[in-house]
């Protein structure tokens, strides 16, 4: 078993649940409430991570950086994404230096606008 089966799994419950009841699924009540109530959570668990990371506790880090994950997942989802896509970005970076990738990007967005 691998990271990518955990997520997959994950993704496949937030699917099954998304729909469902939003009085007896979480999962349920952020995406009835819509997609700003995901975005306001990826919000609050992004400074959970930051204060986390300042206090330096590891397993308080590891928990923060979970439940902004499973945040993120559910922005995924209701953007018709799964975990492998962002898989597959992490790989194609792989061995990239980090100014390298930003300077792509950076090229990349500038055509887009020359087309423009």
């Amino acid at each position: 078993m691998n990271g990518n089966d955990t997520l997959a799994r994950l993704a496949a419950v937030i699917e099954s649940r998304k729909a469902g009841d939003p009085d007896k699924s979480y999962v349920a009540r952020l995406f009835h409430k819509g997609g700003d109530s995901i975005l306001k959570k990826i919000g609050e668990e992004a400074t959970e991570v930051v204060m986390a990371c300042k206090d330096g506790v590891p397993e308080k880090i590891v928990g923060e950086v979970a439940d902004l994950w499973f945040h993120c997942m559910l922005a995924l989802n209701a953007h018709g994404l799964a975990p492998a896509d962002v898989l597959t970005e992490l790989e194609r970076r792989e061995g990239l230096s980090g100014l390298e990738e930003y300077a792509s990007r950076k090229a990349q967005q500038r055509e887009k606008e020359d087309k423009s």
